[in-house]
């Protein structure tokens, strides 16, 4: 996607300011600066003008240098930033400021490359664990988006007996392209090549559409409900953008589960 937007929209000649923020920051903390900045895809480049990014382990030591990947904090305070959660502080102390001391803690997972460029690999709390292995669904999501055919992709969870959990990929392929088992095989092979082995996809299913709020977010809650059999138990999904693409992702995934066992 950027690669297309940078040579068809922008004519190799717009800059391209990916942004990192979040609601709590009170605006972008991470951003290039055209003219300033150089670009790389997939980069929010480096932090704002006051913004002190600190990359830790789990255990919230920090991790110095540069070619490491972890959880992102940031060490000092800034203008922007929430202060507090309405009617309850203490929680808002628990969630940003007691995990990690001394750091305010995003709740993202992030890399830095070898010329000090961050990455944002996703929520810490959507890292899946298998066979061992620790792996941010962003990560395989993008890997997957990476392919010519495939227009968007939302990544899972899902139990496994051997692995203790497997990874379900939720893809939609572009416009024109039909679904095959060719297609899923080069897929699979894309993030083998791409991350590694640990990282092999247990089940792709093929889904014209993935379920959203109006705002965009994809609602990881009916993808689990749906790939762990549990359809009858979705809640209310009349505030999906297309609440019509449910019937659709519980048949496909169905199908995709047909005669396979984890």
């Amino acid at each position: 996607a950027w690669k297309w937007y940078y040579e068809v929209v922008g004519n190799r000649q717009c800059y391209i300011a990916d942004t990192y923020w979040q609601t709590e920051t009170g605006g972008h903390i991470g951003v290039g600066l055209p003219g300033a900045t150089p670009m790389k895809p997939g980069s929010c480049t480096k932090p704002f003008f006051g913004i002190d990014f600190v990359v830790t382990d789990e255990n919230g030591n920090e991790i110095k240098g540069n070619d490491i990947e972890g959880q992102l904090c940031i060490r000092k305070p800034w203008p922007g930033m929430a202060r507090t959660v309405y009617g309850d502080h203490n929680r808002y102390l628990k969630v940003y400021m007691s995990s990690h001391k001394g750091l305010y803690f995003t709740g993202d997972g992030c890399r830095r490359d070898k010329d000090g460029y961050y990455f944002i690999t996703g929520r810490i709390d959507d890292v899946l664990c298998t066979s061992g292995h620790r792996i941010g669904t962003a990560e395989v999501e993008n890997t997957l988006v990476a392919h010519s055919v495939v227009a968007e992709a939302a990544v899972i969870g899902i139990p496994h007996r051997i692995k203790g959990e497997g990874i379900c990929c939720f893809v939609m392929l572009v416009d024109g392209v039909n679904g095959s088992n060719d297609v899923e095989k080069e897929l699979v092979q894309q993030v083998r090549a791409q991350i590694g082995a640990f990282a092999t996809p247990d089940l792709i299913v093929l889904v014209p559409g993935l379920p959203k709020t109006r705002s965009g977010k994809i609602m990881r809650r009916v993808l689990r409900k749906i790939s762990h059999g549990e359809e009858d138990s979705l809640g209310d999904v009349s505030t999906l953008a297309d609440p019509s693409v449910v019937p659709t992702l519980i048949t496909n995934t169905k199908a995709s589960l047909a005669g396979k066992t984890f």
